[in-house]
């Protein structure tokens, strides 16, 4: 009878070890194993929600760069638009412009002679200076010697760019000098050949009764109306 207790009790004992064996954690099988198992299942799991994510971001930036880009666009046309308001692209051309004389003035030895273009012809912008030619009674060439300024004998004139309406005018003025008592080297103008600013076309006028022109002559930029000529 105390053999066989021995013998069951040594089963019993063999089938714990062999039960501990199988719930341990350091083997292949066990829950060391498991887990590598879980894990690498888990894995690619997390690997393809990466690409996702990455995507969700990439789609964000490229809509935040379109919109930007439109936003810009938008503002850049919006700008563009608000410099071309109220300002004529066309140039203000012969086509389109009488010449004719104001009058002349002259004080010690200084003349001043005012001419005005009148616009006949749609909105169109000028500025600068005319080119001008001096004319004799047959009507050729006289030696001119132009000087632009904003500055001459009767004043100042600002240089500025001007938006002539149909039906307005501008106007510009010219000095000359009556040679200091003595016309030695003077000539006598009866007309005059004007090109307005950035044109190439000629006009010509007469200036009644002549002028006598000696040397340079001041040339002033044009202004509106007839205010170059006071």
């Amino acid at each position: 009878m105390g053999m066989r207790i021995s013998f069951a009790g040594l089963a019993v004992a063999a089938g714990l070890a062999i039960s501990a064996c199988g719930s341990g954690g350091g083997g292949p099988g066990g829950a060391g194993g498991a887990g590598a198992t879980q894990a690498a299942q888990t894995s690619p799991a997390t690997s393809a929600a990466a690409p996702a994510s990455a995507a969700g971001t990439t789609a964000s930036a490229s809509s935040t760069t379109t919109a930007s880009t439109t936003a810009q666009n938008a503002s850049t046309s919006a700008g563009a638009g608000a410099a071309s308001v109220g300002r004529p692209s066309q140039q203000c051309a012969a086509t389109s412009l009488t010449l004719s004389y104001l009058g002349g003035q002259g004080a010690t030895g200084h003349g001043l002679l005012g001419f005005a273009l009148h616009n006949t012809g749609s909105a169109c912008s000028t500025g600068g200076y005319p080119g001008i030619q001096f004319l004799g009674q047959s009507g050729a060439a006289l030696p001119t010697t132009p000087q632009h300024t904003t500055d001459d004998f009767f004043g100042h004139l600002p240089l500025q760019e001007l938006t002539v309406a149909p039906g307005q005018t501008v106007s510009f003025r010219l000095g000359v000098s009556h040679g200091g008592g003595s016309d030695t080297g003077c000539q006598t103008a009866y007309g005059l050949q004007v090109i307005a600013p950035n044109d190439t076309a000629t006009m010509h006028v007469a200036i009644p009764g002549g002028a006598s022109e000696c040397g340079p002559t001041t040339v002033s930029p044009v202004q509106p109306g007839t205010s170059a000529y006071p």
